[in-house]
């Protein structure tokens, strides 16, 4: 397939997505288009459901935001308003994400984009298990329409080719990468300095990230270490539906003076590099950015061995793992750092290499520019990951 002649002589890829809010793969998606080469691809970004300030984060001033003002549930009124949209924008390259989306990879055939690309970055609450059977029929139905689709972990593609059915010729792994000169260590800790130990986390306050089992886990914790009772402290980094519950959970259980609930932050580099073990307790993931990005601080960290997680976490030696759902695993595994903050600093450095090795956001941009690159060549085998048989 090849690209029609653009009103451009640089092609212009569309990116679709639920909404730009504080997010992990809002935050990839600014990276692409940030530090891919202005001279490869113009971009645009069309929001179902409109943008907030956190869109700042994409820097280039030629990027425009467009919103289609979607209503939850059906809405046979926004793939009209893309169709129109895509007409007159003419891309190259139409980029959609996640569930919520790849409906309109249909409506940017019948538009005549010459390439459709799916990214799959992980599943919501409603189908962590991946057997949704309404959302893997309308994933299979469209795999016609879709050039190419896009996991972010091995666990990813195993169930986009297995379970829902997607050919492997289609399927490109591209695992998420990570800027490590933003995310980096902080300086040591000076001699008298404050004692306290920050368990901290970020994300969206979600049920799917398990804030709750998170909050069992450090009074777990609290009863475990009575010496050191007064220095635990726990940051919930993030915003999202469930903030007030847990608002109101602390404030029953007495822990005002020692849970920290900022909100949404744009500062959390500098937050991280405050933390002494970072703890991801979801129920499902991809390839979590946060992981990564903690791991660039040089963080030991504990998470769920759910997705894509322990492709980046070595259990026993860039952090630990836990049992998904089971708290007294995740305060086990919090408590592991807790006693031997040594082998805490082992684990936070060797998992910064980690990083620094395999994840990095320019080896993740380089290979999206490949892949968009087949409206204008085909893309060589070498390019393409097949997921494990």
């Amino acid at each position: 397939m090849t690209c029609t002649e653009a009103d451009s002589a640089v092609p212009l890829v569309v990116h679709v997505l639920y909404r730009f809010e504080v997010g992990g793969l809002q935050t990839l998606l600014a990276q692409c288009i940030n530090r891919m080469p202005a001279q490869h691809y113009r971009h645009a970004v069309i929001c179902l459901a409109g943008h907030t300030a956190y869109a700042s984060l994409v820097h280039r001033p030629d990027v425009q935001f467009h919103t289609l003002d979607k209503q939850p549930g059906q809405s046979f009124s926004s793939h009209r308003a893309l169709w129109a949209l895509l007409r007159r924008l003419r891309p190259a390259v139409l980029h959609t994400y996640n569930i919520s989306t790849i409906e309109y990879c249909l409506t940017a055939w019948l538009a005549g984009v010459p390439l459709r690309v799916h990214a799959e970055h992980g599943r919501d609450s409603i189908e962590m298990s991946g057997r949704h059977r309404k959302y893997n029929t309308l994933r299979r139905l469209l795999v016609p329409f879709v050039d190419a689709f896009v996991p972010v972990s091995a666990d990813l593609g195993g169930w986009l080719r297995h379970t829902v059915g997607v050919p492997e010729r289609k399927i490109s792994m591209i695992a998420n990468g990570v800027d490590t000169a933003h995310f980096m260590p902080g300086p040591a800790r000076a001699p008298g300095a404050s004692r306290a130990i920050w368990i901290g986390t970020v994300g969206r306050i979600d049920r799917i990230k398990n804030h709750d089992g998170l909050l069992d886990a450090f009074g777990m914790l609290l009863a475990a270490f009575p010496a050191q009772q007064a220095d635990l402290r726990l940051a919930i980094v993030g915003d999202g539906p469930l903030l007030p519950a847990l608002r109101e959970r602390i404030a029953r259980e007495g822990w005002g003076r020692q849970v920290w609930l900022p909100g949404a932050r744009d500062d959390v580099a500098e937050i991280m590099r405050g933390f002494s073990v970072f703890v991801l307790p979801s129920l499902s993931e991809g390839t979590p950015v946060t992981i990564m990005e903690a791991m660039a601080t040089g963080l030991p960290v504990v998470a769920s061995r759910v997705g894509g997680v322990p492709q980046l976490v070595l259990d026993g030696q860039t952090g630990l793992l836990s049992d998904p759902a089971d708290p007294h695993s995740l305060a086990d595994a919090i408590g592991t750092y807790i006693a031997d903050p040594a082998l805490a600093g082992r684990h936070g450095a060797a998992g910064r290499a980690r990083v620094q090795a395999h994840f990095g956001v320019d080896a993740m941009v380089t290979k999206y520019d490949a892949l968009y690159g087949r409206c204008k060549r085909p893309l060589p085998s070498s390019h393409l990951t097949n997921v494990e048989r």
